[in-house]
């Protein structure tokens, strides 16, 4: 265990390698690195190496900026993945990518483990972080107090598997069943106003709130403005003192703040990976209002493992297609911004889990080529190569 703080701490104070920018157009440079740019709006990593196993990632673009941002860290015996789903603007899932994960490696240091109160802890940190830097800049960018990103987050260490979650990305795991038939099991739950469950949660909370969940041209918004009641960042809907002026009329409040309405505090999931469990699926809602978990999890299951994750990308693409009738092809020719109307932004990762790798701790991973991780991945926020382990 010491050998492995003393590397964390080595990572900590060293610099970290950053694999790619936020904007395809900050670095549109083609070296002709495999599974790159496949169409204007789709980047990928067909398949990378992480510490037991190998994984891939696919990005579909469909707002005019780009809010998904995403990462992959991974080490000798430790792999992170970070899914963060931004609205209102790109600016808190970039601050999630830049910070949760040095946080979450600070906190495991200090704890001298890896563990549920640790993850916890670096979600805690990352959001008195944002609003931190809300506080600083919302009297010169009023709207960043509107600002909040999903969060969503895979630890795989010593054969352990910890998911947290905020908002309505998802995590699936595919498991090998009776027959070996591919089962899909989710390991978060969606913190989002659609669920009875999450608006019987809210309104035990507010319970002198009449409009705490409102049912608004056929979707439920929590006062009438947001889906998910778990974020980070918000500031508006979680402190009075980022209250936006009234005449802002897409986040206008029917009356001021008395309690935050929505929380930073993660559900948690956690358990020992199992020989039946073959990869995991970390994907933001673009995926998922798509095809169901036992779709993605077959369409994993029975493909090769090369290019995985563009290959859901696109079945999603197909299936927003076929909702407006309309061909694949002819979608790929909708210019971002106006591609919102038919599908959102979607960010997958895909990790296999070779459970033979998974039980040599000691075992290296090969290294990654950071030209490979910027050409390939274009606007998703991903980092590479940071030792962990």
């Amino acid at each position: 265990m010491w050998s492995w703080l003393k590397k964390i701490a080595s990572a900590c104070l060293g610099p970290v390698r950053r694999c790619a920018r936020t904007r395809k157009d900050e670095d549109s440079s083609d070296n002709g690195i495999g599974g790159g740019v496949a169409d204007d709006l789709l980047w990928s990593r067909d398949l990378g190496r992480h510490a037991a196993g190998e994984f891939s990632f696919a990005v579909a673009q469909a707002n005019e900026a780009l809010e998904d941002h995403s990462q992959v860290e991974t080490g000798a015996a430790a792999t992170f993945v970070g899914v963060y789903d931004g609205h209102g603007g790109a600016e808190a899932a970039r601050f999630i990518s830049d910070h949760l994960f040095a946080h979450l490696i600070r906190l495991a240091q200090e704890n001298g483990t890896m563990s549920e109160d640790v993850v916890r802890s670096a979600f805690s940190a990352t959001e008195e972080g944002f609003l931190t830097l809300v506080r600083r800049t919302h009297f010169i960018k009023p709207l960043i107090a509107a600002v909040g990103s999903c969060c969503l987050v895979g630890v795989i260490w010593r054969g352990m598997l910890y998911v947290a979650n905020l908002g309505d990305s998802r995590a699936v795991i595919g498991c090998l069943g009776r027959l070996n038939k591919i089962v899909a099991e989710p390991l978060t739950r969606d913190h989002n106003a659609s669920m009875e469950e999450v608006r019987q949660e809210l309104i035990s909370r507010h319970p002198d709130d009449s409009q705490i969940v409102v049912l608004k041209h056929g979707v439920w918004r929590i006062k009438g403005i947001i889906q998910v009641s778990r974020t980070i960042g918000d500031a508006y809907l979680k402190r009075l003192e980022f209250a936006l002026d009234p005449s802002i009329t897409r986040f206008h409040l029917s009356e001021p703040l008395r309690r935050p309405v929505l929380t930073a505090e993660p559900s948690m999931y956690t358990r020992a990976l199992r020989p039946q469990d073959k990869f995991i699926i970390f994907a933001s809602d673009g995926l998922w209002e798509q095809l169901t978990n036992q779709q993605a999890v077959e369409i994993v299951h029975s493909n090769p493992r090369r290019g995985i994750a563009k290959r859901l990308v696109r079945a999603a693409l197909k299936q927003a297609a076929q909702k407006r009738e309309m061909r694949y092809d002819d979608l790929k020719k909708v210019e971002k911004g106006v591609r919102r109307f038919f599908h959102d932004d979607i960010t997958v990762v895909v990790v296999y889990i070779d459970h033979g790798l998974l039980q040599q701790r000691d075992a290296s991973v090969p290294e990654l080529s950071v030209r490979g991780f910027v050409d390939s991945v274009g606007p998703s926020r991903f980092s590479g190569v940071t030792a962990i382990s």
